[in-house]
């Protein structure tokens, strides 16, 4: 975390990329593990050029893991996410492109993971269109050793189709949740980087 954060400037910026991507699965999938919070609590907050654009979200996200037991950040997710029947706030592509789950965006997503070589691990409870899933499929299209998977044009591809038309509405969902503390913040990172993601496929036309 701290080689992330912290060194940024010396990293490759792709495998900068990656393993934010990375980050965000790791934090949504499931409660983040005890040793997993202590790195983020330990992160530094000051980017490698003062007033990044995500500078401020990622302070604000360790302030508030730093503020938070993990504990509590794990009852957050279990309260926003889990339990049975319908949680407070979806994690899946479907429910903001459809209204309902299982629908016909995620069958186009399994035809595109088809075409890219990926398939879903069955032992996995969650479908692909969790946002942790989604994030795990653009952090290989970045790092992955296949580069006629792994490049930009693929990268733009799966986020235009999959990712950009209902990851803001997430967040705008937790960020509004009455009892989400940790979680909006991660929300409004999520937003932060989403939008420099934007702004970089943007840059390609």
């Amino acid at each position: 975390m701290s080689d992330l954060i912290g060194n940024t400037a010396a990293l490759d910026e792709e495998t900068a990329r990656a393993d934010l991507y990375g980050l965000l699965a790791q934090l949504y999938y499931a409660p983040p593990a005890p040793d997993f919070l202590a790195s983020l609590r330990a992160a530094p907050t000051d980017a490698p050029t003062a007033g990044g654009f995500l500078e401020a979200p990622w302070r604000e996200l360790v302030s508030t893991c730093q503020a938070l037991t993990d504990a509590e950040i794990a009852a957050e997710h279990e309260a926003l996410f889990g339990g049975l029947g319908k949680p407070e706030v979806y994690l899946f592509g479907s429910h903001y492109l459809s209204g309902f789950l299982n629908e016909r965006p995620l069958v186009q997503l399994r035809e595109d993971l088809a075409a890219l070589g990926l398939a879903r691990d069955e032992q996995l409870p969650e479908t692909e269109d969790h946002f942790a899933c989604v994030c795990e499929v653009m952090r290989y299209l970045i790092a992955g050793d296949d580069v006629a998977v792994a490049n930009l044009t693929r990268q733009r591809e799966f986020y235009t189709r999959h990712v950009q038309p209902w990851a803001h509405d997430m967040c705008d969902a937790l960020a509004a949740h009455p009892r989400a503390r940790f979680y909006a913040s991660l929300a409004a990172f999520t937003r932060a980087f989403l939008d420099v993601e934007q702004q970089g496929f943007d840059m390609l036309d």
